[in-house]
């Protein structure tokens, strides 16, 4: 967004003077600098969000400047404090949103638009955090070893049947915390650490790697089932070094005879010291809308959180699904206990 001044400035002008005139010309230029950009400190890799902020700046004028962090963004806001040039923070899992709540360094937004396209089980209900993108936690079996309803939910992970035969990462790990956290919301402790065991006693290894690791797994015969989230087969079926891995699977969407399958989210929220608390918001506002969900649809391979944009090809050919509704903000009271219970059955040992 550009400004022009002129300014005609005669040698005084009544008892102003010339430098007081133009100190106070900077100190407005100044403020327009400010007030035409944004900060985000994202855990998200910059490929995959700039280019709706470029998007954003195209239509608004607003610059977004973006720092990268993988760790670390809870701990850097707290040591900048009021200091702080951050606006928003973008980050991963329920589990990552909740805490930089926990932390104190996020504060409320109320916005009619967000509220009115990102569904309720997507948003904190104080407007701390909303999602941007979901991500379905799906199972994937061996299509050379396994019948594609072999198995049909996550109860089913537990079964006898499947002992040496499953690969998962750390029960430790945040995605495999919310899942775990999310049994416990439906069916109690109880039975949560009765399944989170049957998992255990039906591991082929020891868990290990990241998602794309279990799939890799399967493809070589070391197990023939495994927990990963959605957006990783879209990856891995567009890499030209990866796609033999995602065609040795077939997906499965756990439970859609009841609760449905877990869902996680990529999300956002506002800096408790905002210095562009105005621009943060239409740049929130921006990402939840048609244009950047589409965008995000297309390039990441996630699932709008905004429910009137539809999905990209590639997800739209996996079938439609039934997700489970359970408010994120309810999962995530219970993954201090899921992070326990992983040490409970010694889910890693």
């Amino acid at each position: 967004m550009m400004f022009n001044f002129d300014i005609s400035v005669k040698k005084t002008v009544g008892k102003v003077s010339l430098g007081v005139v133009l100190g106070a010309t900077c100190l407005f230029n100044a403020s327009i600098a400010v007030a035409s950009e944004v900060n985000v400190y994202s855990s998200r890799q910059p490929f995959l969000i700039k280019p709706m902020f470029d998007a954003f700046t195209r239509e608004t004028g607003i610059k977004v400047n973006s720092v990268f962090a993988k760790t670390g963004l809870v701990e850097r806001l707290q040591t900048e404090g009021a200091n702080s040039p951050a606006d928003l923070i973008f980050t991963v899992d329920i589990g990552r949103l909740d805490a930089a709540l926990r932390a104190g360094v996020t504060q409320s937004v109320n916005s009619e638009i967000l509220d009115s396209v990102v569904p309720a089980e997507f948003r904190d209900p104080d407007g701390h955090w909303f999602g941007l993108t979901n991500r379905a936690r799906i199972i994937v079996t061996s299509n050379e070893r396994m019948q594609k309803d072999d198995i049909s939910s996550y109860e089913d992970l537990a079964k006898p049947e499947f002992a040496g035969r499953i690969c998962t990462r750390s029960g430790k790990h945040t995605y495999m915390v919310a899942l775990v956290a999310s049994v416990i919301a439906h069916a109690g402790e109880d039975a949560a650490r009765q399944w989170l065991s049957g998992v255990k006693d039906n591991l082929a290894r020891k868990p290990q790697g990241n998602d794309r690791a279990q799939v890799k797994a399967i493809a070589s015969g070391e197990c023939d089932v495994a927990i990963i989230n959605s957006y990783y087969m879209g990856a891995m079926a567009n890499d030209e070094e990866q796609s033999e891995w995602a065609n040795s699977v077939d997906i499965v969407f756990p439970n859609q005879d009841d609760r449905g399958t877990h869902m996680n989210i990529s999300g956002m929220s506002l800096t408790k010291n905002a210095p562009n608390k105005d621009n943060a918001i239409k740049l929130m506002e921006f990402l939840a809308g048609d244009l950047a969900q589409a965008m995000y649809a297309e390039q990441n391979h996630e699932y709008p959180v905004n429910p009137a944009v539809p999905a990209s090809g590639l997800l739209r050919s996996w079938g439609e699904f039934k997700a489970d509704t359970l408010p994120l903000s309810e999962i995530a009271k219970h993954r201090a206990t899921a992070t326990k219970m992983a040490d409970e059955v010694n889910y890693d040992g």
